[in-house]
């Protein structure tokens, strides 16, 4: 009976001490620590969400092909047709019509046919257009009587300009026998008649005006030398 006793008074303290262990090590590992724990583990996991979404939620930048290559798409697409950049480093005007400002002019006076202005365009720097139209508008001031009639001669349609090509017009200020006429120190010349940007030109010297002419574009000089015929 004693041994008993004694048997059981053992078990009694080894669970006491058991106890009082347990006690022991949730003092050491508090509430604080606990939820620290929790802490530390979850910003882990929400980082690890977000960089997902990220990633699906991103624009995608490209297909995936049946090879398996990627097709990246650019902010600029490539332009073509009338007005775009060529390949070559040409600025934009490449295959259009030559407006007046796509254009550089110089005027000279020459003494044939009884003197006439002859008129040379070359496109700008890094321009290429064509002359579509055969006759430019020319006039002497804003009157009605100082717009040059075309005489038909010379003419090439179109006509490229690019480089150090050029095109010829010829312009006779008076065709007159009297002693009419207005004097002007400009004249003004556009590709077409509705071009927006005409230039007006400084005459080499004031021009006595009265009935002008004017021949069509053309790549011979020789065909701009103006005539009534």
């Amino acid at each position: 009976m004693r041994s008993h006793l004694a048997a059981r008074s053992a078990r009694l303290v080894l669970a006491a001490a058991a106890v009082t262990a347990l006690a022991a090590t949730a003092t050491a590992c508090g509430p604080e620590d606990i939820e620290d724990a929790g802490s530390s583990a979850a910003p882990s996991s929400v980082a690890s969400a977000g960089s997902d979404n990220s990633s699906s939620d991103s624009p995608s930048t490209g297909g995936s092909n049946a090879d398996g290559s990627t097709d990246k798409k650019t902010d600029s697409g490539a332009k073509t047709g009338s007005g775009s950049g060529s390949g070559d480093g040409e600025k934009s005007g490449y295959g259009q019509s030559c407006g007046t400002n796509d254009l550089e002019f110089t005027v000279t006076s020459e003494s044939q046919a009884g003197g006439y202005y002859l008129v040379t365009a070359k496109a700008k720097s890094g321009i290429t257009c064509y002359l579509d139209t055969n006759t430019p508008t020319v006039s002497f001031g804003s009157g009605a009587d100082g717009v040059a009639s075309p005489v038909g001669q010379g003419g090439e349609d179109p006509i490229k300009l690019t480089g150090s090509a050029v095109a010829y017009t010829g312009i006779s200020p008076k065709t007159t026998n009297t002693d009419d006429g207005k004097e002007f120190e400009n004249v003004i010349i556009a590709t077409t008649e509705d071009d927006p940007n005409p230039a007006e030109l400084k005459l080499p010297e004031p021009a006595n005006v009265d009935k002008p002419i004017v021949t069509n574009w053309a790549t011979n000089r020789a065909e701009a030398i103006p005539v009534i015929v």
